[in-house]
């Protein structure tokens, strides 16, 4: 069973059962409030920033994004071990355990590190403006986000719902809090560097302020480091994968098409406003649906079924809407320097859709413990995009094109090694 450091040695006052529509609609609410607060911070960095100043801060955007997507390959294992130990009541010995909570903050330190010592060799082909203040940034959300995402984990695996959902609302709602500032006083790119990371501290706000998260905190899980750590590096391969088709995106056409300019800071921010309504709510709800799986194991196929047809049809309804209001609604919201087709704006959503389709089958196979299907699929589809991005086309074709076809890859991986699982 799942322990509590200093507690009895048992699982009692741990909440126990399957993912209720309680429990889903609790976190659909804090996804809901931070999908809003996201797009307060794009607003007011769109409304404050130039588009080409707006690509500067898309592309950290993206980095911290992507670091911090990585990052959740840590909340996939975790939720994963706390929950498949609670259910299947394994005992804890002693002698092989782990304590997610504090290998996920050496974790967090040692990456962090990494990134800093290899900053010569990158940063200036990243971040064009602010170049040192955006590396230390980066480090800091990535060291203080390994232990938000592991948290996390641990408060869906032990189904704390109401916890899980307020540091998520804390994360969101600090950063457009900083962002207000930022546009208040007129501290311009640097203050929307500073919003992008500033909730990447909620996890110790959480714990002051919240007796059930400490108790979370408190569990071990009864493997050892280094199976932990094995599972863990397979997620946070895939994790960072798929990171890089939906939030370090912008990282990615930076890399492959050169100086972004003013058309970039359109295209990255129709691509953001496209997939926003579907992927941070999926993104957001990783602790639900890995739980849902967990728990419906024995019919990992049909659990599919249901996720995937009310994503299809969102997305499908979601392409028709931007298609036809997508560019007033642009301008409108964002200002006239921000025009594109309708055409675009629906392919971008449905390229949405196959994303969040193969986060669906992502989350289906790391429930199912298949750690290198699960990596493999992402990677696969993160390849593929990267490889076609440097197909000889115009930036808005060529970023559809990766978009729509890299996912469909990873998503043929998952499947078939769902069918083929015992």
């Amino acid at each position: 069973m799942v322990t509590d450091i200093g507690g009895t040695g048992s699982p009692g006052g741990l909440p126990t059962g399957p993912v209720t529509r309680a429990s889903v609609a609790r976190v659909g609410t804090a996804t809901l409030l931070s999908a809003l607060c996201g797009y307060a911070v794009l607003y007011l960095a769109a409304r404050d920033l130039a588009p080409a100043g707006f690509s500067v801060f898309s592309v950290f955007w993206g980095a911290f994004g992507l670091v911090a997507g990585a990052a959740n390959g840590l909340l996939q294992e975790t939720t994963r071990e706390v929950r498949f130990a609670r259910d299947a009541g394994t005992p804890t010995g002693a002698a092989s355990h782990t304590r997610p909570l504090w290998v996920a903050g050496l974790a967090g330190v040692l990456a962090a590190a990494l990134v800093a010592v290899c900053s010569p060799l990158w940063s200036g082909h990243v971040f064009v403006d602010a170049r040192w203040l955006s590396v230390g940034l980066l480090c800091f959300g990535l060291a203080n986000f390994a232990v938000h995402a592991t948290l996390l984990g641990m408060l869906a695996g032990t189904n704390r719902w109401t916890q899980y959902g307020a540091l998520m609302v804390t994360d969101a709602g600090t950063r457009v809090a900083v962002a207000g500032a930022a546009f208040a006083i007129g501290w311009g790119l640097a203050g929307y560097l500073w919003a992008t990371v500033a909730g990447a501290m909620a996890w110790l706000l959480l714990l002051a302020a919240s007796p059930a998260a400490r108790s979370a905190a408190r569990l071990v899980t009864p493997v050892g480091t280094a199976t932990f750590l094995r599972g863990a590096a397979h997620s946070i391969t895939a994790a960072g994968a798929s990171a890089i088709l939906v939030m370090g995106f912008p990282v990615l056409l930076q890399a492959t098409y050169g100086d972004l300019g003013a058309e970039g800071g359109v295209v990255i921010l129709a691509v953001t406003v496209t997939r926003a309504p579907l992927l941070v709510p999926l993104t957001a709800m990783q602790g639900n649906l890995i739980a849902h799986f967990v728990d419906q194991r024995e019919r990992r196929l049909r659990a599919l079924i249901t996720p995937a047809v009310s994503v299809a049809l969102v997305g499908a309804a979601g392409a028709a809407a931007a298609g036809l209001l997508g560019p007033w609604l642009l301008r409108t919201v964002f200002g006239p320097d921000y025009h594109t087709g309708g055409l675009l704006l629906a392919a971008l959503t449905t390229a949405a859709t196959t994303i969040a389709l193969l986060t669906l089958t992502g989350a289906a196979t790391v429930a199912a413990a298949l750690h290198r299907a699960y990596a493999l699929g992402w990677v696969g589809a993160t390849a593929v995009s990267t490889l076609l991005l440097l197909l000889p086309l115009d930036l808005s074709t060529r970023t559809v094109v990766a978009l729509l076809c890299g996912p469909l890859v990873g998503i043929a991986v998952h499947l078939t090694a769902l069918r083929a699982a015992p």
